[in-house]
């Protein structure tokens, strides 16, 4: 069974609100959530969850925020943070670490973190049983693909293309994918512009896919909260078939 991962930014349009909408994904076929730890200048990703971030921060979302849906959500459903280095430097990462250990988060997705630059801090993931979660790209070479994911944890993410979340690219994938399955046993999950009209083909190699801006998008509408739940959830499930069919 391939897994759906969905990204959600917190506390958007509310923290209560991010609660009931994790707990609903996770009974409509997502089997792991990233809670999306808003930032003024998330430079992975596309113009859609660019501006949820930005919202949620007009909104006055605070760290806390992300550490109470965490914990109201964990035990029910795998759970990630995922951020962009600032927050996590200037907050401390042993903070996060020792949060997500007593909270019960599953580990933390950084994107503009290099492998490199992340050798430092994964002793401090390592001693709390933390993930932090590897990248590899089509741009990495087979030498580079084997040192990224020889000590994965959890799931390989791997970048559809070079760009930004939500475009509408494609390239292929089949030598990338080939070299990541030759040294490492960690599932790999294809993310960044997935949606209901590619997560069939995308899936169609690897053991997951993980999306974002297409249940941000519904985020963005203006719906009553339950017109969002009702049409994030039955997305959700749809694209929990389509890689399953």
């Amino acid at each position: 069974m391939k897994k759906l991962v969905a990204y959600v930014t917190s506390a958007l349009p509310d923290r209560e609100f991010s609660v009931d909408l994790v707990l609903a994904m996770g009974e409509h076929g997502v089997d792991m959530v990233e809670l999306g730890i808003p930032f003024s200048d998330p430079v992975a990703d596309g113009p859609v969850i660019e501006k949820a971030n930005n919202l949620a921060l007009k909104n006055g979302f605070k760290i806390a925020d992300a550490l109470y849906i965490g914990e109201k959500v964990a035990d029910k459903i795998d759970t990630l943070w995922m951020g962009y280095f600032n927050p996590f430097y200037k907050k401390g990462f042993e903070f996060f670490l020792s949060e997500a250990q007593r909270i019960g988060i599953k580990g933390m997705i950084v994107p503009d973190m290099p492998y490199e630059e992340s050798l430092v801090y994964r002793p401090l993931f390592e001693k709390r049983e933390i993930a932090l979660i590897d990248f590899v790209a089509p741009t990495d070479s087979e030498e580079r693909i084997k040192k990224i994911v020889s000590k994965s944890k959890l799931f390989v993410y791997m970048v559809a293309y070079a760009g930004i979340t939500g475009s509408d690219k494609k390239e292929d994938l089949s030598t990338i994918i080939q070299s990541v399955k030759k040294y490492t046993k960690t599932p790999l999950y294809i993310g960044f512009g997935v949606d209901e009209k590619s997560a069939k083909q995308k899936a169609k190699d690897v053991d997951g896919v993980i999306v974002g801006s297409a249940f941000v998008k519904i985020l963005l509408e203006d719906l009553t909260y339950k017109e969002k739940i009702d049409r994030i959830t039955q997305l959700s499930a749809r694209i929990k078939d389509l890689i399953n069919s």
